[in-house]
């Protein structure tokens, strides 16, 4: 079984249950396999990043293998404003975030519901200094886990959504994402749009954020915000301390 997000944001959580923990979160138009059906809940594995989780049963389109790959061969196209409208033909408006998927609208078999969109797209790979222009974007939007959207984000879902618009993948997880691309040795290497990880006692990586030029860096902590960034992690200048470890500089584009 196979299925679509046909609703603005929906939450995936750990387990089959609505006190369960958000994971993360599907945006309308993000397409997925049901590895699991139960009779309110799906455990689904997403098609972008293989991220998986529960969904509920009731929020999600059902759509054939065929269409499925179908799907996952197009072409990535995104909403690229903050707040967008989908129309149905009774001209109801469903609002869907930045970052919303828009590829199916194409497929009329799969778009059954007739929606139309005339807002702003955007599809493709731009170039590396474009993703601090997306980040901005998300300036202060509040910290959420498991969000993904500029009403509620964590650290990795901020960087996911960034490359994302801008035609790069990263995995959905900041752990996992340090696994990808090129490590740096010292921040003086680094470019803007490059990620900085950072890590709790135990050595995990529990932290992500974006790097700007001048040793600053936009990340999701408490709200999307903007700090400094020095050797040893970064540096809250309204508290006057160091808030997160650095751990390592990764070079993703």
């Amino acid at each position: 079984m196979y299925g679509i997000c046909n609703l603005a944001i929906i939450p995936l959580r750990a387990e089959a249950s609505d006190k369960s923990e958000i994971v993360s979160q599907l945006l309308f138009g993000e397409h997925f396999k049901v590895l699991e059906r139960q009779k309110q809940w799906a455990r689904i594995q997403l098609h972008y990043d293989a991220y998986e989780g529960w969904v509920d049963a009731k929020q999600f389109q059902e759509i054939s293998e065929q269409q499925y790959t179908q799907l996952s061969n197009d072409a990535i196209v995104l909403n690229s404003d903050l707040v967008e409208y989908i129309t149905s033909p009774n001209h109801l408006l469903m609002p869907i975030p930045l970052g919303a998927s828009l590829s199916f609208l194409n497929h009329a078999e799969i778009n059954s519901a007739g929606f139309t969109f005339e807002g702003l797209r955007i599809s493709g790979v731009k170039p590396k200094a474009n993703l601090i222009n997306t980040a901005f974007m998300y300036l202060n939007a509040p910290y959420l886990w498991g969000g993904k959207t500029p009403f509620g984000i964590d650290c990795s879902g901020f960087t996911q959504m960034v490359y994302k618009l801008n035609g790069y993948f990263l995995q959905r997880d900041a752990s996992q994402q340090a696994t990808q691309g090129d490590a740096l040795s010292f921040i003086e290497e680094s470019e803007p749009g490059d990620l900085a990880f950072f890590d709790n006692e135990e050595g995990n990586i529990i932290h992500v954020g974006i790097i700007m030029d001048d040793n600053y860096i936009i990340h999701a902590s408490g709200k999307v915000r903007i700090d400094r960034l020095d050797h040893l992690g970064i540096f809250n200048a309204e508290t006057n301390r160091h808030t997160h470890k650095l751990r390592v500089i990764k070079k993703i584009v």
